[in-house]
């Protein structure tokens, strides 16, 4: 059995397609592919979405994803949920899976705790109403300025970040696991990782402020997140300091590439450290 990782897919799987994805030849559906969020699929309900989930039912592996803030959370709410490796998740297919908030799962051997949500960033100016009665003005406007804005329940959701009791049921599964885990799998990253290599960027909120609570209180080997559309080895140089320190603590950054866990000793970063921290295979790009 194999985990592999990768980031934001928002819709286009083409990167799962086999020649881009060239290890899925030999895998089976007791391997899994996860996506750290935008997943995308559950967008409009169009044929053609239809379409591209069950293409990813007929890949040979299971795909498994955490929400992030580019989801339909109006369509994501309406698939019934299940009890699936220990914790709930709600099956798109068969084997396309939703791993929800603040869950814990037993995948592969290894506890995996899943926080998925993040704040939307592209909303500077503001989040347009459908119902407003000068909605068709409002939008023109904005689409005439270039305005990085938003449309309730049609690109945007408040659901994008975690409602109290999802908080309360993630301490509770935390509680549950002692604060030890072996992977924390989100779409966003803690404040304090956010803040380090962002600049200020993102900024911080309810749901990053608990991953800050979680990296301060839970034993973990490895955190995998998305949502800044970095790969863990092709970040600006002038981040290359921070991004080695957060390899290190075993923060993984990841967008289009993909990085098998738990597989032979191939990041070169182990080799210039000499350390056993990061065990990872970076598999394709």
């Amino acid at each position: 059995m194999a985990i592999f990782m990768t980031g934001d897919t928002h819709g286009d799987f083409s990167r799962l397609r086999p020649v881009a994805f060239r290890e899925q030849g030999g895998l089976t559906k007791d391997d899994y592919l996860i996506i750290c969020g935008d997943f995308g699929g559950v967008w409009d309900g169009s044929e053609i979405e239809q379409q591209w989930l069950d293409w990813l039912e007929d890949r040979s592996f299971t795909t498994l994803f955490v929400s992030g803030n580019h989801e339909n959370y109006d369509l994501l709410r309406s698939y019934p949920t299940s009890v699936w490796h220990g914790g709930l998740v709600q099956p798109i297919r068969p084997s396309v899976l939703h791993l929800m908030r603040g869950q814990l799962y037993e995948i592969c051997g290894k506890k995996v705790f899943t926080m998925g949500g993040a704040s939307s960033h592209d909303i500077r100016d503001g989040i347009l109403e459908p119902d407003d009665p000068n909605y068709e003005r409002k939008l023109r406007q904005l689409n005439a300025a270039g305005a990085l804005y938003r449309i309730n329940h049609r690109s945007w959701w408040k659901k994008e970040l975690p409602s109290e009791d999802e908080y309360r049921t993630a301490r509770e599964a935390l509680d549950k696991a002692g604060w030890d885990v072996d992977y924390i799998i989100t779409h966003c990253s803690p404040s304090s990782i956010q803040e380090t290599f962002s600049g200020g960027l993102f900024r911080r909120d309810a749901l990053t402020d608990f991953l800050d609570e979680v990296r301060e209180h839970c034993r973990f080997q490895y955190w995998f997140f998305g949502h800044y559309h970095e790969n863990i080895f092709s970040v600006n140089p002038q981040n290359l300091f921070f991004m080695l320190l957060f390899i290190l603590q075993g923060f993984l950054f990841l967008y289009i590439s993909f990085i098998q866990i738990g597989a032979v000793l191939l990041c070169p970063l182990n080799r210039l450290f000499k350390t056993p921290c990061v065990y990872i295979a970076v598999v394709s790009r």
